[in-house]
């Protein structure tokens, strides 16, 4: 929402006051949940038109020097001002945005974890991209829908990630299991049985009790076609009594329950797995794990792939006092996103390019990336369906149902019942 209007000087305070209650309402939510800090991003505010221009990211691990930090200073330079970044931890970032929106020192360009667009947007912190000229006509439209929110786009993906399945040749050569066969549920689960009586393991996954766990969850959950806003179905019970039943009998370690996306590959890194669930974030790992591996859709319950959830960020843009600032903005975020840099910033990233074109150049270079630039052109954004803000709460009471059924505190059933219960969600 524009906040600079021609409508008259008491219209303007109201909707202003309507914004700053919008966000410190969410500011105290989060403070409550885990607490946050003011910071100051360190903007000019000279009434002359800024010279530096702030983008905040999710990049801590990528230092001056670095090519990410060198893209951001050229298309900086290309729109005429000065880049003056800063990385932050991804849990930390939302919180300290916030924060700056309500005290009026909101970043210029914001690289934020895609499921935090809608509550960003909802607290009427960013710009729509019709609001700042961002062509997004190029995205592929399942990518783009993780940025909507009712009807409206709050910004670009610069690239995406999802999940798949990592397979150790060598393990299911020993268990004579031809990978070919495994395309739903059924064949998967014997092929794990079939490595476990061969003396080694069958699967290790996230099962962690955070949005990890919800993550590796999803793809099984939307494999049986189970919807959100229905979280204890038939169809979402069969995928938890799925995991259940895998770690009853064996296949999957006790260990998943805590296990995060990190140290399940290094379950995995063992060589003694048939199956890893993970992402392409571990693609520099497998090569160096010592053993050939290949990578396979996530099957559904009744065969073909299952839409696993997306990962990866989108470059927005926050409301400003001074909208002419996001002219220059807008040039940034477009020579962050285009297609002469997608494909170098997207293989920095490990992330999978949001158009059609970037990701033929991808297959086309690396042709190991084939199976995820499928798997990611089938997934699905988190906080889609005009989930917004409402995913959060539906996430936790799904990691929560997920915890309890492999623990065996409850049931399946009952574990999705109580989270259906609590998350208030809508059958």
């Amino acid at each position: 929402m524009q906040w600079r209007t021609r409508q008259t000087k008491v219209r303007a305070v109201t909707t202003k006051t309507r914004r700053l209650r919008s966000i410190g309402s969410v500011v105290l939510a989060l403070a409550v949940a885990g607490g946050v800090a003011a910071c100051s991003s360190g903007k000019s505010t000279s009434a002359s038109a800024p010279t530096t221009y702030t983008v905040w990211d999710p990049y801590p691990q990528f230092a001056a020097g670095s090519a990410w930090v060198n893209l951001l200073a050229a298309c900086g330079k290309s729109a005429g001002v000065k880049v003056q970044r800063t990385g932050f931890d991804t849990t930390a970032l939302t919180g300290k945005v916030l924060l700056a929106a309500q005290q009026g020192n909101s970043p210029d360009v914001l690289i934020v974890d895609n499921p935090v667009v809608s509550t960003l947007a909802s607290a009427g912190v960013l710009t729509t991209t019709a609001q700042t000229g961002v062509n997004t006509s190029a995205i592929l439209p399942n990518l783009l829908a993780a940025g909507q929110l009712n009807g409206k786009t709050y910004g670009i993906p610069i690239g995406s990630n999802t999940l798949a399945l990592y397979y150790n040749k060598t393990v299911l050569a020993k268990a004579g299991i031809d990978v070919a066969s495994v395309k739903d549920w059924a064949s998967l689960t014997a092929a794990l049985a079939k490595a476990k009586a061969a003396g080694d393991h069958g699967i290790t996954f996230s099962a962690i009790g955070t949005e990890e766990g919800s993550f590796q969850f999803l793809p099984w959950f939307w494999g049986a076609n189970a919807q959100l806003t229905k979280l204890d179905s038939a169809q979402g019970v069969s995928a938890l009594a799925l995991w259940t039943s895998w770690l009853k009998k064996g296949y999957a370690p006790n260990s998943v329950i805590n296990d995060t996306q990190t140290t399940s590959w290094q379950e995995f890194a063992t060589g003694k797995y048939g199956f890893s669930e993970n992402g392409t974030w571990q693609l520099g790992n497998a090569a160096k794990a010592g053993f050939p591996y290949g990578i396979i859709p996530i099957p559904a319950s009744g065969g073909g792939s299952a839409p696993a959830p997306l990962g990866g960020e989108f470059v927005t843009v926050p409301v400003q006092k001074d909208t002419a600032t996001y002219a220059t903005s807008e040039k940034i975020v477009k020579c962050l996103t285009n297609a002469g840099n997608s494909y170098a910033t997207d293989s920095t990233l490990t992330y999978i390019a949001p158009t059609a074109a970037v990701q033929q150049e991808q297959a086309a270079k690396t042709p190991a990336l084939t199976v995820w630039i499928a798997a990611v052109q089938a997934a699905k954004g988190r906080t889609a369906a005009n989930l917004g803000t409402r995913y959060p709460v539906i996430s936790q009471q799904m990691w929560t149902a997920v915890q309890s059924a492999l623990t065996g505190t409850k049931s399946p059933q009952a574990a999705l019942a109580a989270a259906q219960a609590a998350a208030g969600t809508k059958k």
